[in-house]
């Protein structure tokens, strides 16, 4: 498990010293639009798994979040999913209609959402400015009171009110999520 700060904050650090200016840039627009949120510091997270202590102390779970790409580099999508979840990518394309899609490179990622590996969140769709990735949500994550992510950098983790991202954070960064209905588990063809 990895070392966090065991305090939960309100709002943006008092000090940010050493703090990146992607992450600055988040709690800018949070604050402007009027969204609450709590946050917890730690060490790295670059899995779910790595967040179980944060999710414990911030009361939520923080989703998964991939980010996916056709075989030509022509459409790109972040996917939000519930983290214990199995991500099954032939029931995930049929169900944007798409063919089949795989991770996206690291340097694409950096590109058009401003985030590296281990610190993918909903939160870098303010870097895209082009509307170049898709957001796609789990209905079950889209569904849930709060919302957790990080603020483009994982050493850092936020809740906030998923309506208000929905309602407030979505518009003000010109993207319309599509919603899927992801399983448990693949089902058996027979």
């Amino acid at each position: 498990m990895i070392k966090m700060d065991p305090h939960v904050y309100s709002g943006r650090p008092a000090d940010e010293t050493g703090r990146l200016q992607k992450e600055l840039r988040v709690y800018d627009l949070l604050d402007e639009l009027g969204i609450a949120y709590e946050r917890v510091d730690h060490e790295a997270a670059m899995t779910v798994e790595d967040c179980q202590g944060v999710d414990r102390l911030l009361g939520i779970e923080i989703c998964k979040n991939l980010f996916l790409t056709n075989q030509q580099k022509t459409k790109f999508y972040l996917l939000l999913m519930p983290g214990q979840k199995r991500f099954v990518t032939k029931e995930f394309c049929r169900q944007i209609g798409s063919a089949r899609l795989s991770f996206g490179k690291p340097e694409l990622l950096e590109e058009l959402l401003d985030l590296t590996p281990g610190s993918v969140s909903i939160m870098g769709l303010m870097n895209d400015r082009d509307g170049k990735v898709q957001l796609v949500i789990d209905r079950e994550v889209y569904e849930t009171p709060d919302f957790g992510c990080h603020p483009c950098i994982n050493t850092t983790s936020l809740k906030m009110s998923s309506a208000e991202v929905w309602e407030k954070f979505l518009p003000a960064v010109g993207h319309e999520p599509i919603l899927v209905d992801l399983k448990e588990e693949q089902e058996e063809t027979k």
